[in-house]
């Protein structure tokens, strides 16, 4: 009996709080917008694109540069106009401009020798060796370097004279040999001139000679190799002249040998970085 009441009062409330229960609403919800990023669409590569590209690469002008220096071209440096003239050519190969070193070598030695007076004659005796060192031996080692070097030289620098065929190889040979051989022979004519019993300046022409060739000749080719081409450049370029200077007016001793020599090996870095310089700052 008293859960009969009890269903009832629960039913009678359940009842009268559905009667005040506010009615239920929906909101209505805007319709669904889809945002997208702009996004970049993917780049589409097309075969004939791909092939134009690669075409497109950078050639090698088969000419010398258009704005060429007449100046850099006698200086045997990059930049240098394109020339007809052979003995222009054949100064050119001798690069004049390397030509400096060897005369401060030679200027080192004389005055090293503490026997060195501006007399006419040292005078002379100094111009004829530095003669030999500068224009006859170290354009010998220029020109025998761009011969060995132009198969390279026909890739990367098609109008350098030898490649461009501008000069002949037989002019190019005939060069070498006259440059060597009058470079050998001002040697030969110093240590007379000096009275030396033993003839030391020809055999350091000797020398010098043949580590240039073997500097830029197969099959050694010391110019590939990092350490020994750097030792024979600053020794032909540094230590062969001051020797050369120093025997011409004293004696060439052993302790100056070695002095000299760790001096070339230190200033080859120097001529390097001031040949390089040369190279890109003069128009």
């Amino acid at each position: 009996m008293a859960t009969s009441h009890f269903l009832a009062a629960a039913a009678a409330t359940s009842s009268s709080s559905a009667a005040f229960r506010p009615p239920l609403r929906f909101l209505s919800l805007p319709p669904p917008s889809l945002t997208l990023s702009r996004r970049r669409p993917f780049p589409v590569v097309r075969a004939a694109d791909a092939d134009a590209k690669e075409t497109t690469k950078p050639k090698v002008p088969e000419n010398a540069p258009a704005a060429g220096s007449s100046f850099n071209q006698l200086l045997g440096i990059k930049g240098a106009k394109q020339e007809d003239n052979i003995w222009k050519i054949r100064l050119q190969l001798t690069k004049p401009v390397t030509w400096p070193p060897l005369v401060w070598g030679v200027l080192c030695g004389a005055a090293a020798s503490g026997n060195f007076h501006w007399t006419v004659e040292d005078v002379a005796k100094s111009i004829v060796c530095m003669l030999m060192s500068g224009p006859c031996l170290t354009g010998y080692t220029q020109t025998i370097n761009d011969w060995y070097d132009r198969d390279i030289d026909a890739i990367n620098e098609p109008y350098r004279p030898i490649p461009s065929g501008a000069i002949s190889e037989n002019e190019v040979i005939t060069q070498i040999w006259v440059l060597l051989l009058a470079g050998l022979g001002l040697g030969a004519l110093l240590d007379v001139w000096a009275g030396h019993d033993f003839p030391i300046i020809f055999y350091l022409a000797l020398g010098g000679s043949l580590l240039s060739y073997i500097y830029s000749a197969p099959p050694l080719k010391l110019k590939q190799n990092g350490w020994i081409g750097n030792f024979a450049l600053g020794a032909s370029y540094i230590g062969l002249p001051w020797w050369a200077g120093q025997a011409l007016f004293g004696t060439l001793t052993p302790d100056i040998v070695v002095l000299t020599t760790l001096y070339s090996i230190a200033g080859v870095f120097i001529f390097h970085d001031l040949f390089a310089c040369l190279q890109s700052c003069i128009p």
